[in-house]
């Protein structure tokens, strides 16, 4: 597999061809599945399009103290406590095996792996199992061990933190942890999974390690609307690339209350995927609630068993925002909301972006709108096209002169009729 590097704003493979971030939050890979239910997973995934598989070495579910599939820690213990500079390798099914095959399983199927060295709450525990494992010293060890075993591995993303706050000591031990891992791995790139409501530009903008920015936007109402002004605010605070790392999972129970009796759909999910683009990103991950925990057995709050979910319409269809980003001239994208000279709230909200020769605009809700035109230059006019999201088709409408402002009325409205106007220059 070709190397990722840095493009500007965005991603690249080491030919300068660009690299489209498509991750699926599947976070309890390593601990809850076999190898045998992995190979299916990744299978799947790499068919629906993805390109990024975001796992975590020791898990949130008691990742360090209940043996994974197969029966086995990744952790000895020191004083009772899992000892992070004592990692379990022995044998052909030891954890680290199970990671090694994983990782070698997703390289097989085309996906890079985005590894956390571990969940938030061995560092910092608010919320979770834990134990708390780490300190400075020890996430020294830790990286530099884990860094060294995965350096040689074509498909590796690192991505450090897990859901948690940095207060001082937190943030020294993600120091430390990035310091050990650079050390012995400078091929692969860097970033960090901040908490929910938050950005690692928050958590580590001074960071000369982090190579991208990621956000957290969430599940709860508050915070997952209008998530493009989210990018756009790590836009102006940093000059790297950046992306949203946790919005909306499909599936998830909405402000994480199943009494409620919504659960977050594909149109919820298609909506953080397109504000989050047309605002510049680098990429977006998609996640399932009941994926990212691996369920096996559905609840109330993780109503579905992950082989079930894996076929669920949302990550279908995420595919086809990468496909559009990728159709047209991918490195020259920025985000444009000039475009859009009166825009709607919440729900409804709009979001616009454009490249040589060319521009999107999403409307969330299939309502009508006013694009301002004035600032295209084409000798024979716009071409203008319907992309719909559920379908990737694309369909060619009209060409009108590019100038003033013009009405545009999606070809069918309300929750779920989400629509992309495509304007190409002729």
């Amino acid at each position: 597999m070709r190397k990722l590097m840095v493009k500007g704003r965005y991603l690249s493979f080491d030919d300068g061809s660009p690299f489209f971030y498509l991750g699926d939050t599947a976070w309890e890979i390593f601990h809850r599945l076999t190898r045998e239910e992995m190979a299916h997973y990744f299978e799947t995934r790499a068919r629906q399009g993805f390109t990024v598989v975001q796992g975590v070495a020791l898990a949130e579910f008691e990742g360090a103290t209940v043996p994974n599939a197969h029966g086995r820690l990744p952790l000895h213990c020191t004083n009772g406590l899992p000892d992070p500079q004592k990692p379990d390798t022995d044998g052909e099914y030891s954890y680290w095996a199970h990671v090694d095959y994983a990782i070698d399983e997703a390289a097989k199927h085309g996906l890079y792996m985005a590894l956390l060295p571990t969940w938030g709450d061995k560092f910092n525990q608010l919320w979770g199992q834990g134990p708390v494992i780490f300190t400075p010293e020890n996430a020294y060890t830790y990286g530099k061990w884990i860094g060294s075993r995965y350096a040689e591995k074509e498909n590796i993303l690192w991505m450090l933190g897990g859901d948690r706050v940095l207060e001082e000591t937190h943030r020294r031990i993600i120091d430390q942890m990035a310091r050990g891992i650079r050390e012995t791995d400078e091929n692969h790139l860097i970033t960090f999974h901040p908490a929910g409501a938050f950005t690692s530009v928050d958590a580590l903008g001074n960071a000369s390690y982090i190579d991208f920015h990621t956000a957290q936007t969430g599940h709860d109402v508050s915070q997952c609307w209008e998530t493009d002004s989210v990018m756009l605010r790590m836009a102006d605070k940093s000059d790297k690339p950046y992306m949203d790392a946790e919005p909306r999972y499909e599936g998830h129970p909405a402000c994480f209350d199943p009494a409620i009796g919504y659960f977050w759909q594909a149109r919820d999910v298609r909506q953080n995927l397109y504000w989050n683009l047309f605002s510049g990103t680098c990429g977006h991950t998609y996640g399932h609630h009941s994926i990212w925990s691996m369920t096996k057995q559905p609840s109330d709050y993780f109503p579905f068993h992950w082989q079930d979910a894996l076929l669920h319409p949302g990550a279908g269809q995420m595919q086809h925002g990468k496909n559009l980003r990728l159709k047209r001239d991918y490195f020259s994208f920025r985000p444009a909301p000039e475009l859009l000279p009166d825009n709607h709230p919440g729900i409804g909200h709009m979001t616009a972006g454009r490249g040589k020769g060319y521009a999107y605009l999403y409307s969330p809700l299939g309502a009508p709108f006013v694009a301002d035109l004035s600032s295209f230059s084409p000798p024979k006019g716009l071409r203008a096209s319907w992309f719909n999201p559920r379908t990737g088709e694309e369909t060619v409408y009209t060409v009108l002169p590019a100038r003033g402002r013009s009405l545009f009325t999606p070809p069918s409205q309300g929750p779920g009729d989400d629509w992309v106007l495509v304007l190409e220059e002729v």
